[in-house]
């Protein structure tokens, strides 16, 4: 990986991605539990695709159990009024 293409962009370098994927393992909560021994980068990877798609669905079903509430609200209520302002 080291070196530098023939348009004359830097390459990153085998440590500066060893370094980058260290981070990312620090990142991730499975990571942090386990012991500080560095894993593999494909699994280091895969770890962090699950983790972003895990973050996807828990927005998701935040953002539609918090639709379902201010539907059920009475729109004049006090508490749609404190919703409504920490959305915006």
């Amino acid at each position: 990986m080291s070196g530098r293409r023939a348009s004359g962009l830097k390459m990153i370098t085998d440590e500066e991605t060893n370094e980058l994927i260290y981070k990312l393992q620090s990142l991730l909560p499975e990571s942090r539990r386990r012991s500080t021994n560095r894993a593999s980068t494909s699994k280091v990877l895969k770890e962090t695709c699950i983790y972003i798609k895990n973050l996807h669905r828990e927005v998701d079903d935040l953002s539609d159990r918090l639709s379902n509430l201010i539907e059920s609200m009475d729109r004049n209520s006090a508490q749609a009024e404190i919703i409504r302002g920490l959305l915006r």
